[in-house]
């Protein structure tokens, strides 16, 4: 094996490594604000925005093959910022 070959698997795999531990931050941010909002008494009307980005996170199929997580990383904070803009908005009156 050539040196430029070990060079680019090398930097291939932390770019990997990287892109990895970016999605399991962002779904740890994910499970922290759902958590938020339950302890807030905020209602979470889009619970399906949440389960489907963790299940497009840990299922097989992807839009783009694995090796690049930016697909998962952008469903994440889609997914994020929509949770958070449910805990921007007030309260619905009688609620």
């Amino acid at each position: 094996m050539s040196t430029d070959l070990t060079v680019l698997l090398v930097v291939a795999a932390v770019l990997v490594a990287a892109t990895l531990a970016v999605a399991v931050a962002l779904l740890i941010r994910l499970v922290r604000t759902r958590r938020a909002l339950r302890r807030a008494g905020l209602p979470v009307e889009r619970q399906w925005v949440f389960w489907g980005a963790v299940a497009y996170l840990v299922l097989p199929t992807d839009l783009v093959p694995d090796p690049v997580y930016l697909d998962d990383i952008g469903v994440l904070l889609l997914a994020l910022r929509s949770l958070r803009s449910a805990a921007d908005r007030p309260p619905a009156p009688g609620g």
